[in-house]
């Protein structure tokens, strides 16, 4: 890890260091207006397939596909973000998943084709991401890239807060169709703020003496250098505990018609665990770095612990609450991801988030994907309260394995 993660040895950053940087703001913004709208069209999709299937499992797998795909597509097209100039790659990509959103909004499209046209939505989302994670040490070094990761993550979960919130209300407004094009147009305004607010600049590879290797070597080179590095390694491993704790959102449709809600009931529910999310990262930002790390797996065994109380099927509000709380300590994710981009060569960062993003993104979508499984054989409020008691025994494991990647590092140094 960096100094400025376990030690604190460089100069602490502001706020007004951060958002007095022109670059930084746009990309928060560009981030603010596409996750909103992202989670928007994930509560239209979840409210059409349960309408149209009464099925908590296919409602489930439809959620799950928004995080399958980066199985495959994380690792084969992350490494764009390294080979490409990265604004670039953000810009054509966000132009590309806004007319794949646009498609889906027709209403007289088969179920089957919506799913294909998600599957394509994925696989555009990668290197997006991967680029955006790679961009913002570059326009943020030092420690203000800690506090601007805060500032993102925060904003992020708000955005979700929002999407999330409104979702059912504008469902039930707009339609499903309707929440559809709103997301259409967040990637557009994306894409505009993007190639106003950020500075071109050529691609890692193109500013190495290196020769460039072949595509597929480089992907084989940032998978080798996460896989051989302990600490890359138990920090992924944290990082996958998400695939316990986010089944909340692959069955808050069914599990609010379980407790006799409906979509209005499972908006609030999807918001209240980003609304927690937001507290828990305003509050890990005021703890020196040293407990942060020291913290990251006590909070990861928290995150997992509140879905156990579902199977007494508490009512709406205990259940917002439960769901805030989870939100709450899963803030362990910011420390976690800034530790780990931090440690990664910024020739590799595209690819190393790559594998990253296909390890989080894989767990929570197989997590979604069994729980809903789970949940047609039993019912929503029982399949949560497993996939929470199998969370809290993987969370102990992985925190495990930091703390004895950490104390070895130490050893070394």
């Amino acid at each position: 890890m960096v100094s400025s993660m376990e030690g604190g040895v460089l100069e602490r950053a502001r706020w007004r260091d951060v958002f007095g940087l022109a670059e930084f703001r746009a990309l928060f913004l560009a981030g603010v207006l596409s996750v909103a709208g992202d989670q928007l069209a994930r509560v239209a999709l979840s409210v059409l397939v349960y309408e149209r299937t009464a099925s908590a499992g296919l409602t489930a797998l439809t959620y799950a596909l928004t995080y399958i795909p980066d199985l495959l597509f994380g690792p084969l097209l992350a490494g764009f973000a390294d080979r490409y100039p990265r604004r670039r790659v953000m810009i054509v990509t966000d132009l590309a998943r806004a007319l794949l959103v646009a498609a889906m909004a027709i209403e007289s499209l088969p179920l089957w084709a919506v799913i294909v046209l998600l599957l394509g939505l994925q696989a555009f989302g990668s290197p997006f991401n991967a680029a955006r994670a790679a961009t913002l040490p570059v326009v943020l070094p030092g420690d203000k890239y800690v506090l601007g990761k805060a500032a993102n993550d925060m904003v992020v979960q708000f955005s979700q807060v929002l999407g999330f919130g409104i979702g059912g209300w504008a469902v039930l407004s707009v339609g499903s169709s309707g929440g559809l094009l709103l997301d259409s147009g967040t990637f557009l305004v994306s894409a505009v703020l993007i190639a106003v607010g950020v500075r071109a600049r050529p691609a890692p590879t193109e500013q190495s003496d290196e020769p460039r290797r072949r595509y597929f070597k480089d992907m084989a080179a940032g998978t080798s250098l996460v896989l051989r590095t302990p600490s890359l390694r138990a920090l992924i491993a944290l990082a996958t505990i998400a695939g316990f704790y986010v089944t909340v959102e692959g069955l808050a449709v069914p599990y609010a018609a379980e407790i006799g809600g409906g979509p209005e009931a499972a908006g609030l529910l999807l918001a209240a665990s980003p609304a927690g999310a937001v507290v828990g990262m305003w509050l890990i930002t005021l703890w020196p770095p040293e407990r942060r790390m020291r913290l990251i797996g006590p909070l990861a065994v928290a995150a997992c612990v509140p879905l156990v109380f579902c199977a007494l099927q508490p009512g709406l509000v205990p259940t917002i609450a439960l769901w805030a709380l989870s939100g709450l300590a899963s803030a362990y994710h910011l420390p976690t991801s800034a530790a780990f981009v931090q440690a990664v060569p910024d020739a590799q960062r595209g690819q190393a988030f790559g594998v990253a993003s296909t390890a989080l993104k894989s767990s929570q979508g197989i997590g979604i994907l069994v729980a809903g499984l789970i949940a047609d054989r039993t019912s929503p409020s029982l399949a949560l309260a497993v996939v929470g008691a199998a969370g809290v025994v993987a969370a102990l494991a992985a925190g495990t394995a930091w703390s004895r990647a950490r104390r070895d590092r130490v050893g070394n140094t």
